[in-house]
């Protein structure tokens, strides 16, 4: 038996002030975010799905509650699948606030490669490989969904496919609401990767 495991990025958060937050509790989706929640859940009946697992955080658990809804499923709440740890959560981190140039941020910038203001990338694939081997083995032979957060999805679809930790984060093909699906061969290895954006026409504009 094959499956595919689909790692769902969760939907817009209601964040005005722009602020990078990380695994603080608390931050729901926005009207927008919900639209793409119900969006992929309607997306993903073509499947058949046997697993629902999510990241605890809430704006991951309102994104999965209308796809589990859809399939008549639990939510699976896996630790694997939450949020990078960054030492800069809680602060205002839009484009020009200047936090990166403050003196006081410099030490969390000496190894971008581990990176040195978060959790280790090798422990982020560690970790997203047993949620994806988690959802494999809960889903039993159908496919499952795994909702998660951006910078855990892009790792592990980066270490599966031979790329350097290492980027450019505005460079992630991982948009809201997007689905990057890991496809498992007879033995359940990993045999290859798709990207797929059920909810692309809900995005917002880019200025």
């Amino acid at each position: 038996m094959t499956s595919t495991i689909h790692f769902l990025r969760h939907g817009e958060v209601f964040n005005p002030e722009k602020i990078l937050y990380g695994r603080q509790p608390g931050w729901h989706l926005s009207d927008r975010g919900q639209e793409m929640a119900r969006t992929v859940a309607e997306w993903s009946k073509q499947f058949e799905v046997g697993a629902v697992l999510a990241s605890p955080l809430q704006r991951a658990q309102e994104t999965a509650t209308p796809l589990a809804q859809a399939h008549d499923l639990p939510i699976i709440t896996n630790e694997n699948l939450i949020e990078a740890a960054n030492v800069f959560e809680g602060q205002k981190f839009e484009l020009g606030s200047g936090v990166l140039r403050h003196p006081r941020s410099w030490r969390y910038l000496t190894k971008p490669w581990v990176p040195s203001w978060g959790e280790p990338y090798e422990e982020q694939v560690a970790r997203m490989l047993k949620a994806l081997f988690a959802a494999r083995d809960a889903a039993a032979g159908k496919d499952a969904f795994a909702i998660s957060h951006q910078l855990p999805i892009w790792i592990l679809r980066s270490a599966v496919e031979g790329r350097h930790m290492m980027h450019d984060p505005r460079k992630r093909e991982c948009t809201l609401a997007s689905v990057t699906s890991f496809h498992l061969d007879s033995a359940g290895d990993i045999e290859r990767v798709s990207y797929r954006e059920p909810a692309r026409h809900l995005l917002p504009v880019k200025k």
